[in-house]
């Protein structure tokens, strides 16, 4: 019984972890990872546009 009741612990244990943690951190790390490709974006525009009209 006490074996039962611990491994329902563990699962229940394991799915707060992955919703509580993993899942917003994952979430994160993207939305990082999107701001620094929109920053670097809106720099090679800005130098094309820029390089374009000095000519």
């Amino acid at each position: 019984m006490a074996r039962i009741a611990l491994t329902v612990l563990g699962i229940i244990l394991a799915v707060w972890l992955v919703f509580g943690f993993v899942i917003p951190a994952l979430f994160a790390t993207l939305k990082f990872l999107f701001m620094i490709a929109v920053i670097a974006f809106i720099v090679v525009a800005v130098i094309t546009v820029v390089g374009k009209l000095s000519r």
